[in-house]
């Protein structure tokens, strides 16, 4: 029986309300349960690194390796060359790496020896003349999989920042992974799989049969919750989680910049008596993210939501917790760079003990918390301030400056159309958006080719790319609609 609806009291009593919510689920998700699996929590980035390592230096048969960031320093030349052992020996070697992570991280010189060793390297989305706006959508995924054994995934990063910086007094980055055995490896393996066949030529059809015989390696029931650009399974997943939590929902996130759909159900589970809780960096390796994130307060704490920030040099865990049977791990942050515009690899995991242990967790990371308040006049304050130490260093992930942008204009766009009421946060953001779009408006009156060369310009590149694409659909449509050459015989 799914673990999954007794998670919610709502439905303890009715057998067709169980179903009913596990179809939900399933649907939500587009993922589902995997019943048999075993679910270990990695904390920080030293259990992970440590794991990490010691499966791929058992690997016998395939090593599925894909992240969004790959640095080149100590740590993760270390991995690279257990790469190359393995490779040499006759392991089939596979990793992906994202474009703009990559930027300024490492080259792709970097796997040069896995490569001489018979590893192989895809590069996700690099720059294209042909795709103007292609470069947004990313490979957010922390993904390695090993054999048929194990997989882990979750929120880190192939980067040394993640052990902090013992001679600067920096503390190691706060961040979730799991270690999960079982049926649901092989859901794990096919993400990869389907990556790889968009960066290039397919692997063999057979290649997962290797995985289809997976024995159950535990009592956990989970989902595979994989995205891709445009598709939103853990957007409609978060959302569901929001609406059915009847006591708790704790959310640490290291970008966050909620959407006005999920501001609102998040601030009625609290209005509705549920004990919702945000945990968010105190100081963030992208500052403008940070501003964006306590802009984005006032909502929550008004409604209730209880918010903390991490005290610590990094936090850039991703996970939720609910009820204290529901648990979500990996790599999607909340906001709309990861719930429509990345590749991203999360699971959902439905098991009371897993779930505790997460409850234990966050427990323990409140410890390090500040919590931020309303003070007498509705300002946000600190209360109980700490000491925290300066962040050092850039790095981690990008892209939640345009969610941040797209929050405002749906402000802006709710202020023109009156299509509802705006909160006093959401107000606020509209001062700035007057002064900018008047800024723009004074600048081309007065100087109109500042405003007009550079939209001339993108105009005809987008329709250069527009007129190649149309006429390459017409080459194919011809090509397909050709009749057969007649058979000779």
């Amino acid at each position: 029986m799914s673990a999954l609806p007794s998670a919610f009291p709502t439905y303890q009593s009715n057998a067709s309300m169980r179903l009913l919510a596990e179809q939900a689920f399933s649907r939500a998700a587009g993922a589902p349960l995997i019943t048999g699996n075993r679910v270990d929590l990695l904390i920080d980035g030293q259990a992970n690194f440590d794991a990490w390592l010691e499966a791929i230096r058992s690997a016998r048969s395939s090593i599925l390796f894909e992240n969004y960031i790959f640095r080149n320093d100590s740590l993760t030349l270390g991995l690279r060359d257990a790469l190359v052992e393995r490779a040499k020996a006759g392991v089939k070697v596979m990793v992906i790496r994202d474009w703009l992570g990559c930027l300024g991280q490492s080259a792709r010189s970097l796997w040069q020896p896995l490569l001489a060793a018979g590893g192989e390297l895809r590069t996700f989305n690099p720059p294209r003349l042909g795709s103007p706006f292609g470069w947004l959508s990313r490979d957010h995924r922390k993904l390695l999989v090993v054999d048929s054994a194990i997989g882990f995934l979750g929120g880190v990063c192939v980067s040394a920042k993640w052990l902090g910086d013992a001679k600067k007094d920096i503390a190691p980055w706060r961040d979730t992974g799991v270690a999960v055995q079982g049926p649901a490896v092989r859901e794990l393996a096919a993400s990869f799989v389907d990556n790889w066949a968009h960066l290039g030529a397919q692997l063999p059809p057979g290649f997962l049969d290797s995985f289809n015989a997976i024995e159950v390696a535990g009592s956990t029931d989970l989902r595979v919750v994989a995205t891709v650009p445009s598709t939103a399974g853990l957007y409609r997943l978060d959302q569901l989680i929001a609406a059915m939590a009847r006591e708790r929902l704790w959310l640490t996130d290291a970008y966050f910049v909620g959407i006005t759909p999920y501001i609102q159900a998040l601030s009625a589970a609290a209005r509705d008596g549920v004990d919702v809780r945000l945990l968010v960096p105190g100081t963030s390796d992208i500052p403008t993210v940070g501003s964006l994130s306590r802009s984005g307060y006032r909502p929550l704490l008004e409604a209730g939501v209880r918010v903390f920030e991490w005290n610590g040099s990094m936090l850039h865990a991703k996970t939720a917790v609910a009820d204290g049977r529901w648990g979500r791990v990996g790599s999607s942050n909340l906001n709309i760079a990861s719930w429509m515009g990345n590749c991203e690899l999360d699971i959902a995991v439905e098991d009371r003990e897993f779930a505790q242990r997460m409850e234990q967790q966050y427990a323990a990371d409140l410890e390090n918390s500040t919590e931020i308040v309303l003070g007498e006049r509705c300002r946000i304050r600190l209360q109980q301030p700490r000491h925290r130490k300066p962040f050092a260093g850039q790095g981690g992930s990008s892209g939640r400056a345009a969610a941040g942008a797209l929050r405002l204009a749906n402000s802006m766009g709710a202020a023109i159309t009156n299509r509802r009421v705006l909160g006093p946060a959401e107000a606020v953001s509209l001062g700035g958006g007057g002064l900018l779009l008047a800024a723009i408006g004074i600048i081309a009156v007065i100087w109109p080719k500042i405003i007009a060369w550079p939209l001339a310009g993108f105009s005809f590149w987008f329709a250069a790319v527009l007129l190649a694409r149309y006429f390459s659909a017409r080459r194919r449509t011809r090509q397909a609609e050709k009749p057969e050459s007649p058979d000779p015989d």
